[in-house]
């Protein structure tokens, strides 16, 4: 089962929301829409669901030029991120409702949903109601209801936002089990990247209604195509300074180091994540960098410190617990062979990447 998307788009009022698309999803894996609120994943979701009307191009399902079905006859499963099940059905009715509209025999009804409740362990709450469940419950009913209905394509609309951290925690190691073997394309929305980066799969960066970027999850985050796309895999943010490139060696204020990137002369956007910027020295990190220390945190494991250089703020992010005095100047030391350069317009230009 193969999901194209052909140069879609969508205008409301004259507007542009979604810029002319193109995608391939495939079976086998979770297909990422990854981006902040407001940036266009729910309309992409709606338009290839066919709830929203799209203004030009094509959706094809398995060979078949689906765009102006309706969703009905797209057989596809669409679950939210708030806990749309009918109030005055059991949960086995819930999960039988599609099932039923299509007129299928009680006998395979019956099957399909003992089947899916087991999956998701609902069977002691089939014949409760969704006011009786828990928040996690009634997510799961919403999932089971997908998984009975066999569809071609399953669209998972953030689907996790609204639980708590445990049940999220839960319900993310388990979805891709879920599906697994289903023969369904899969599409999950969601704007947290490390989301994105458990799921795996691949993923499609959004921002302001346009995919900047498609490709395996792993990919991205490590050949970011762009200083959004590098942004949006890192947490703390990501550090960014004006480099300069002469020769072969890159001069950021005092700091210099060698390198062979095949860089042409002139002036970059450098960015490097907050891990590979520590306070001790390592094989790998080799540039001395010194800066006041600003806010620090210790978390789990980890060490973090803001601290000011001239002209950036930068933050560190490193394994055990550092002694940090806020105020103090202390040494930071950064891996030249992390760094990600980017031309004026923010694409990224080359750089060698781990």
């Amino acid at each position: 089962m193969t999901l194209q998307v052909n140069d879609i788009s969508k205008v409301v009022g004259g507007q542009t929301h979604i810029k002319p698309t193109t995608l391939t999803l495939e079976t086998g894996h979770f297909n990422v829409l990854l981006g902040k609120t407001g940036s266009g994943k729910t309309s992409l979701i709606k338009m290839m669901a066919g709830l929203d009307p799209i203004a030009s191009g094509q959706i094809i399902m398995e060979g078949q030029d689906v765009t102006k079905l309706t969703t009905q006859k797209r057989n596809i499963s669409l679950v939210h991120q708030f806990f749309v099940n009918y109030p005055h059905m059991t949960v086995y009715d819930n999960i039988a409702s599609p099932l039923k509209v299509v007129g299928m025999a009680k006998s395979e009804i019956q099957g399909r949903v003992e089947e899916a409740a087991d999956i998701l362990q609902l069977r002691p709450m089939l014949h409760r109601r969704p006011h009786e469940l828990s928040g996690g419950q009634q997510q799961r009913t919403a999932l089971a209801r997908a998984i009975a209905k066999e569809s071609r394509a399953v669209f998972l609309d953030e689907p996790l936002a609204n639980l708590d951290y445990k049940l999220r925690e839960e319900l993310r190691e388990q979805l891709p089990e879920l599906f697994a073997g289903r023969g369904a394309v899969v599409v999950y929305a969601t704007s947290e990247p490390e989301e994105a980066l458990l799921l795996g799969g691949y993923t499609g960066l959004m921002d302001d209604g346009n995919v900047v970027q498609f490709g395996k999850t792993a990919d991205i985050y490590r050949t970011p195509g762009s200083l959004m796309a590098a942004s949006v895999f890192s947490d703390p943010p990501i550090n960014t300074a004006v480099v300069k490139k002469l020769g072969d060696t890159v001069s950021m204020g005092d700091a210099t180091w060698q390198t062979a990137n095949g860089l042409a002369d002139g002036s970059y956007t450098m960015a490097v994540r907050p891990h590979h910027v520590t306070p001790v020295a390592s094989p790998q990190n080799t540039v001395a960098l010194s800066g006041k220390v600003l806010v620090t945190e210790l978390s789990g494991s980890e060490s973090s410190a803001h601290f000011a250089m001239p002209g950036a703020d930068w933050v560190s992010l490193a394994h055990g617990v550092h002694p940090y005095e806020i105020g103090e100047d202390h040494p930071f030391y950064l891996d030249p062979t992390a760094c990600f350069y980017f031309a004026p317009d923010g694409s990224l230009v080359t750089g060698e990447t781990v």
